[in-house]
């Protein structure tokens, strides 16, 4: 039987550090990863047969849970009549138009095949729209691995300690502005120095790459007032919250409306799927109606957009978000109750299916805050999770996900593992 530290071995020696995505090697919680072999439901199992309750879930896509017999139906039917056409097909039509009726501010979509994509259409996009150069974002949010972006990013760059890359140009760089989430006085005084030269700020409206945080009261309403005095773009990066924390994504769920948004994970179900899309008037910018050019051999590809279509049909079910908020709130109402009866200060945050919890007496609004918790604490809580059959994501820093798969059962096994690590970490 091949065990999790010989299959690490293996792909070490073919793939960089042994993983093809940085945070699944461990770094920042210590030890080896282990190696999946199949996923069903709330579960993962390895390639030596443990099982796992899963709170990454694909990192947000498998918000039905993994293999639904929906989705697997869906992907074997397409993949049937071809994996690939480089042409148009109908699919990617009714994936549209079902993006566009869920989410109120889009009216034009372009597919692409991953978030890192999209978010690097955006960008281009709004600099193409506004004819200006700079761009605004916030320390710890991440919006792939574009060279605009490696600047205080989050996600990954923050597990392996990497406020910056090597490899991104410094005048690329320059034109990246960086602020803190939730400080609106910084980004005023942002806009009255350079708004004339800004053409676009992107944030993630809820943050799940510096752990989940949520917006202030009153900042992304300040975001869209700057951005429209100054006649800049506002982006929303949805590829993690969108669809995952309301039906319509975090800009349904705070009533805001952006200029263009960025989708992934649930629009693809597991398929590597991305998307950007908003008003008419910008996205007419876009070849071959515009002049701001963007291509990709397999974008719309027509298994995941299959796959993507299933997934927004179950979670447009009756209750389907009811439901999965109320399990949300009871895992980490359950977690807190746990790290209180052990002496712990622990808080959470929740929003939809998408939660995340910190080793601090209250929960970060900023990524400062969120990087002053207790992370050696986190780190030895995920391997006493592990080591019971809990998979927590393997960095303080990444949000964690709740499926419908998470029934009453499987939540109250988490709680019952949490509490047994709690005691174990005092």
């Amino acid at each position: 039987m091949t065990t999790n530290h010989d299959a690490f071995l293996a792909a070490q020696r073919v793939i960089p550090g042994g993983v093809n995505s940085p945070v699944r090697a461990f770094r920042q919680v210590g030890g080896e990863p282990f190696f999946v072999a199949r996923a069903e439901g709330a579960h993962l199992f390895d390639v030596e047969g443990k099982r796992y309750i899963d709170y990454i879930g694909s990192w947000g896509p498998a918000i039905a849970g993994h293999a639904h017999p929906a989705i697997v139906h869906a992907v074997q039917e397409a993949a049937v009549n071809g994996l690939s056409y480089g042409c148009p097909n109908p699919l990617e039509t009714t994936l549209a138009e079902e993006i566009i009726k869920l989410v109120p501010s889009v009216d034009l979509v372009r597919f692409v095949s991953s978030g890192t994509e999209a978010c690097l259409s955006a960008i281009r996009l709004a600099r193409g729209a506004t004819g200006r150069d700079r761009i605004l974002k916030f320390a710890g949010c991440y919006h792939g691995h574009a060279d605009s972006f490696l600047v205080k990013a989050g996600s990954g760059v923050l597990t392996l300690g990497l406020p910056n890359s090597p490899g991104v140009p410094k005048a690329l760089a320059d034109l990246t502005i960086t602020a803190e989430y939730n400080d609106l006085a910084t980004v005023r005084q942002i806009f009255a120095e350079v708004g004339h030269d800004l053409a676009a700020v992107i944030v993630e409206p809820i943050p799940g790459n510096m752990n989940m945080i949520l917006p202030a009261p009153g900042f992304l309403e300040g975001l869209r007032e700057l951005c429209d005095a100054h006649g800049s773009i506002l982006i929303f990066d949805e590829v993690m919250s969108g669809f995952r924390v309301h039906i319509g994504g975090a800009q349904g769920l705070y009533g805001i409306t952006p200029d263009l948004s960025t989708f992934g994970k649930v629009i693809g179900a597991g398929m590597p799927v991305g998307a950007y899309g908003g008003k008419r008037a910008v996205m007419e910018k876009i070849a071959p109606l515009g002049p701001v050019y963007q291509a990709g051999t397999l974008s719309g590809n027509p298994v995941a957009m299959a796959a993507g279509l299933a997934n927004l049909a179950l979670i447009q079910a009756p209750g389907f978000f009811e439901t999965l908020s109320q399990r949300t709130r009871e895992l980490c109402a359950g977690l807190e109750d746990a790290a209180r009866a052990a002496g712990i200060p622990f808080s959470t945050v929740a929003a939809g299916g998408m939660f995340g919890f910190f080793f601090a007496a209250e929960a970060p609004t900023s990524f400062a805050a969120a990087q002053a918790c207790d992370i050696e604490r986190f780190k030895r809580f995920f391997h006493a999770c592990l080591a019971r059959g809990v998979y927590w994501a393997p960095s303080a820093y990444e949000a964690g996900f709740v499926s419908a798969a998470h029934d009453e059962a499987v939540i109250a096994e988490t709680i019952a593992v949490a509490r047994a690590a709690f005691a174990e970490i005092v």
